[in-house]
């Protein structure tokens, strides 16, 4: 008789541990729906947004793009202003500057230059070392090899890439 009450225990103590880790189990199933549906949420969220974001990250590139040659000219017109009124280090500092970033802009890999444009460019880079010399010692010739130099990027910049015969 006790080895029957033992026996009666152990299988009632048996239905409660597998009833335990079956209630254990279908917790565990309903999480991971929840999760499996909340990720899902997530991604359907996720993804258009993205695909937005990436939308205006080639858009604001392309402007950067397209406003860097307008920089380098006001660059350059400023050291053409200043040193016309006769502010030459201010002038000469612009100067680097603007030669600086125009020798960045013909290397960069996506250039807002063509290769036409380029190559045109070339000239006016190799002036840099005369006009910041001429800069540097105050030099009243100065003012006209940057007013030059301007209207010979205005030029480049503005020119179409001559048609391929």
């Amino acid at each position: 008789m006790i080895s029957e009450k033992n026996d009666l225990r152990e299988e009632r103590n048996l239905k409660t541990e597998t009833g335990a880790a079956g209630v254990k189990s279908e917790t565990l199933k309903r999480v991971g729906i929840v999760a499996a549906i909340a990720l899902v949420a997530f991604l359907l969220g996720f993804v258009p947004m993205w695909l937005s974001a990436r939308n205006y990250e080639n858009e604001r590139d392309a402007a950067v793009k397209t406003l860097r040659p307008s920089v380098l000219q006001n660059n350059l017109a400023t050291a053409a202003i200043n040193a016309r009124r006769g502010e030459f280090e201010q002038a000469r500092q612009q100067t680097s500057d603007f030669y600086t970033d125009l020798r960045a802009e013909v290397d960069r890999e996506e250039s807002a230059f063509s290769l036409w444009q380029r190559e045109a460019v070339q000239p006016i880079l190799a002036q840099r070392d005369e006009t910041i010399t001429q800069l540097a010692r105050n030099d009243v010739a100065a003012v006209d090899r940057l007013t030059d130099l301007y209207f010979a990027f205005i030029q480049v910049k503005n020119s179409p890439a001559p048609e391929q015969k």
